[in-house]
């Protein structure tokens, strides 16, 4: 009888995994822009590079409160902050990850990028960002954060305002 492990090989080789959207250019206006469309109920944007290991780390943690959120609103942006000339790395990374919606990569100078996204961010990554329905920016933090930690922030900021 074959191992269960045995079969999932064969399962995956079978089954083809579907390439990754190439990143889109993108300089903080069109992030903003990204955070502000309608339909979700809060925004988390990740900034990450392939390079950075905190950021590979956090990776699966933040696909999966993304998917588990989804269903409550919650949309995730993903901003590559990879080297010009490396876009073949990113997307085989991103394909790696079953990322199947369309991301970005940061174009244009990291100081107007910063400063554009948020400018008490030192520019340090990964970095994310947590807006609320409104595009309101309500929590942002540098460095690596846990599944349990995402996922606590990403609910409060889906949570309901109050109204006076």
């Amino acid at each position: 009888m074959a191992s269960f492990a045995a079969i999932l090989l064969a399962a995956a080789a079978v089954v083809p995994a579907v390439p990754a959207p190439a990143p889109s250019p993108a300089r903080a206006e069109t992030i903003l822009a990204e955070v502000r469309k309608p339909g979700a109920g809060a925004v988390l944007v990740n900034v990450w590079a392939t390079w950075c290991m905190p950021c590979r780390e956090e990776f699966p943690d933040l696909l999966h409160v993304a998917r588990e959120l989804a269903p409550k609103g919650l949309r995730l942006v993903l901003v590559s902050v990879d080297f010009e000339g490396t876009e073949d790395q990113t997307t085989k990374f991103l394909s790696s990850q079953g990322v199947d919606f369309p991301t970005f990569v940061r174009t244009g100078k990291d100081e107007v990028f910063v400063d554009g996204l948020e400018p008490q961010w030192t520019g340090a990554i990964p970095a994310t960002f947590l807006y609320d329905a409104d595009g309101k920016l309500v929590q942002f933090w540098e460095g690596k954060a846990s599944y349990p930690v995402i996922k606590k922030r990403a609910l409060k900021a889906l949570e309901p305002k109050e109204t006076p």
